[in-house]
This record gives structure tokens, sequence and C-alpha cells, in this order.
């Protein structure tokens, strides 16, 4: 056979061995797979956070690498349609400063801190979702939902944080909506001795991280949901279990460290500074 093949029996036996080890591709394939496999929202994961997600379980491999494999697989995604601006700006209001500056860095936790309201469409009306996000580690420290978009809203946001994370002193930004500009939402930051920046009337980037938190939202999780086919309690369950047992907790952070989840990255440098 080897004279026929005009080939050396040692390179015969060389291919023969080589047919019998696994492929180096199909067993990174298949560890990526199993980083699918932890959670349904991990098959949203990119090329980027796959490989943090890969490095955390002490394997390496190339960027290009991983995106033959993750298109050969079907496993890239397109681009999402992006969600539109809710919160009309307040133009009457007198302008406070914007003291971030497109700065959304944090060099320590619960000092720097962004929030918003954003919706979605369910079966018996709109959910309005209000967070609070801190820079430090991109961690959502408190998430209320209605069915208005009322400053109560946002007043009861603020307040969940305060009672479970020591944001007093730390500077809160947002919009210039009606809600933040109202007397009742300045005297809560005022009590809580919480210093407010606001970004200018129509500029979208003036709070580009908090607006990127709810299109990773909105991608991963709800606009994958016939949410105007289900009721806002039941939007509102898996809303939180994604941002409080996923998000936090489980998701690839490729702002952090090692791509550490927020609340595992926190928790980290707590540990550490003890």
């Amino acid at each position: 056979m080897c004279t026929a093949l005009t080939a050396s029996e040692s390179g015969y036996y060389q291919y023969l061995k080589s047919c019998q080890r696994p492929n180096k591709d199909e067993a990174l394939s298949v560890a990526m797979q199993e980083i699918h496999d932890l959670h349904p929202c991990n098959d949203n994961y990119g090329v980027n956070r796959m490989q943090l997600a890969l490095e955390q379980q002490h394997i390496r491999a190339g960027i290009r690498r991983i995106k033959r494999i993750m298109r050969e697989k079907g496993w890239l995604h397109k681009p999402h349609r992006r969600p539109k601006g809710l919160t009309k700006a307040d133009l009457e209001t007198q302008k406070n400063e914007n003291l971030l500056k497109q700065n959304f860095h944090s060099d320590k936790p619960y000092k720097v801190l962004l929030t918003d309201i954003t919706q979605i469409q369910c079966y018996d009306g709109k959910l309005y979702i209000s967070p609070v996000l801190d820079c430090y580690n991109g961690e959502i420290l408190a998430l209320q939902m209605d069915d208005n978009m009322k400053k109560e809203l946002v007043m009861r946001t603020v307040e969940e944080a305060y009672k479970r994370f020591p944001i007093r002193c730390a500077i809160l930004h947002s919009d210039r909506g009606s809600q933040y500009t109202s007397d009742g939402f300045r005297c809560l930051l005022k009590d809580m001795n919480i210093q407010q920046s606001m970004s200018g009337v129509d500029h979208c980037y003036d709070n580009a991280r908090m607006e990127s938190f709810f299109a990773t939202l909105k991608k991963e999780l709800l606009y994958r949901l016939p949410t105007h086919q289900m009721k806002r309690e039941e939007v509102k369950t898996i809303v939180f279990r994604y941002v409080f047992v996923y998000y936090n907790q489980m998701r690839v952070y490729t702002a952090n460290p090692g791509g550490l989840p927020p609340a595992v990255y926190r928790r980290m440098n707590e540990l550490t500074a003890a």
C-alpha cells in the first residue's frame, strides 16, 4: 500500500496515529459547547467573552481560532436592534454639572453610580425598568420595576441600593428626565449625601455605560422572549432572575480583570482588603 501511495512506511504509521488522536479544534469546540450549556444566556457570548470564559477554565486559545470555530458552529450572532431612548428631558430645569464627562471608571466600589429607565412591552401594558449600576465592577446594585415611570420608581431604586450597600457620599449620574430633576428625588439624594450628576440635553453618550447594560439586557433576554404575550409580573420575575442570578453572579464581564462576573469580582476584592 505504501508503494502504491508513494508514501514511506513511517509516514503511514504516523498518519494512523494522528487519526486516532482527537482533533484539537474538536476538543476546543467541546469546551465551548460546555460553556454554552452552563446557562441558556451564555449562547450570547461573542468571541472576546468566550475567550475569557475559556481562560477561566485554564484553556488558552487565540481569537482567530475561536472566531473560526464559532462561525463554523453557527455561534456568531448578528447585531440586534438598538433600544431607543425613553426619558424626555425637562428643559426648564436648572442645568446641573455633568460630573462624569463620559468617564465611567471608578477605582473603588459604591463611589460612581449610574441609573436610567427603559421599557418593554408586555401583554398587560408596558413594564418600566429602573436599575442602579456601579461603575467599579459593572454590578447592578438595585433594580425596581413598575407599570409607570413616575419619580417614585427611581426613588425606590435608590432607596433599595442605599439599604443594601454603603453608597453614601457617592456620585449618581442620570439623564435629565423629570423624575431625576424632581424636588422629591433631589431631596432624597440630599438626605443620603449623594451628589447628583446629569447628562447634557440629547447627549446619549453621557450615560453610555448604562445604555450598554440596557442593550445587553434586551439583546440577551427580552428580545428573545414573546414579552408582548406575557404578563408584567412574569417578565419581572425573569428580569430579576437574569440580573441577580446570572448577570451579577455568572456572566463573563469583559471590563473586569479575567472577565470575572461583577459580584464575584467585588467579593474577591473585599476578601483581599479584609
